[in-house]
């Protein structure tokens, strides 16, 4: 792949610590269609092992701010003629890890099975990076997937500063796990600029996200952002090689798999221009409903189309 056309590390003034805030300066300006390569970090100070941590890590710790969220996160990156009202393209070009440990931690009260699990636990994992694996502490490999959780826009200047903790229309902890390179998301843009930010790097998950994290760890990851004037849309939206994918986000986890439904049926009806029974009949054929994670206060569900069952004259979302 070739070089990025701008760089972005980790550093205190390029992190922002649990948020997402209209008012935040950009850390950078690019132009649309520009590549960028972004340094991301994960975990807080307890988080944190004794060695093998890296230098931005320790600097951002100490001198950022936190805010209601635990997510580091890296931006904003403003786009250069960007406006509200249309779509910021992500494309993710690539993600690598930066790091040879990650952690996970199990919550009392918290995750997937809250009543189960009483006692807190945090694992720190060893990461071969050299062999794209994780050594599990009871024996076991485990291949690795890197992905960023996190890719999110500047809400609407009215909502103020909110949490990076739950994922909402500007995307933010969506924590999908197909969204790793090779992939597209679609944001709505809300502010001049779209300001996008990106942190919470994953070396695996699963679909879920059960125990409240994944494995979380610090990554590099290359996008390239182009903003869309002639799209639209009020959710993110994605897209790999082989597949449309509608996300759905609410509190109750059958609203979010309804909300992820009725944006696929509406994106069959779009594209292939088909009836909106026959699209509804043919989600229940070919479409497949993913749970993203369901530990974040708004609960993800990312509705999986084959591209191969899209019907004749059927196309993409013209990715560039």
């Amino acid at each position: 792949m070739r070089t990025a056309d701008h760089r972005l590390a980790s550093s205190p003034d390029t992190v922002h610590w649990g948020y997402f805030d209209a008012a935040q300066r950009p850390a950078i300006e690019i132009e649309s269609g520009a590549t960028i390569e972004v340094d991301c970090l994960s975990g807080e100070p307890a988080d944190l092992p004794e060695t093998g941590v890296l230098a931005d890590h320790r600097a951002v710790l100490a001198a950022c701010a936190k805010g209601p969220g635990p997510h580091l996160l890296t931006g904003p990156i403003a786009v250069r003629g960007a406006k509200a009202g249309g779509i910021l393209q992500v494309d993710i070009l690539d993600v690598v890890l930066r790091q040879d440990w990650g952690f996970n931690l199990i919550f009392p009260l918290r995750g997937t099975l809250p009543g189960e699990f009483p006692r807190f636990r945090r694992l720190h994992i060893p990461l071969d990076r050299a062999r794209n694996v994780a050594l599990l502490p009871w024996g076991q490999e485990l291949a690795l997937k890197p992905f960023c959780g996190v890719m999110g826009v500047a809400p609407p200047r009215d909502w103020g500063r909110i949490t990076s903790l739950i994922p909402r229309a500007i995307g933010g902890n969506i924590d999908c796990k197909e969204l790793g390179p090779g992939s597209t998301l679609f944001l709505p843009v809300f502010v001049d600029g779209a300001n996008f930010s990106a942190g919470d790097g994953h070396a695996v998950q699963g679909d879920g996200e059960v125990c409240q994290t994944a494995l979380e760890t610090a990554v590099k990851a290359t996008f390239r952002l182009t903003f869309r004037p002639d799209l639209a849309g009020t959710m993110p939206w994605a897209e790999t090689d082989d597949a449309l994918i509608a996300i759905g986000l609410h509190e109750d986890l059958d609203d979010a798999a309804a909300m992820a439904t009725s944006a696929m049926v509406a994106t069959l009806v779009r594209l292939c221009r088909l009836d909106p029974y026959d699209a509804y009949t043919l989600c229940s054929l070919a479409m497949d409903l993913r749970i993203s994670q369901c530990v974040d206060g708004n609960k993800g569900v990312h509705a999986m189309f084959p591209k191969a069952s899209l019907p004749p004259g059927g196309h993409s979302s013209d990715r560039r």
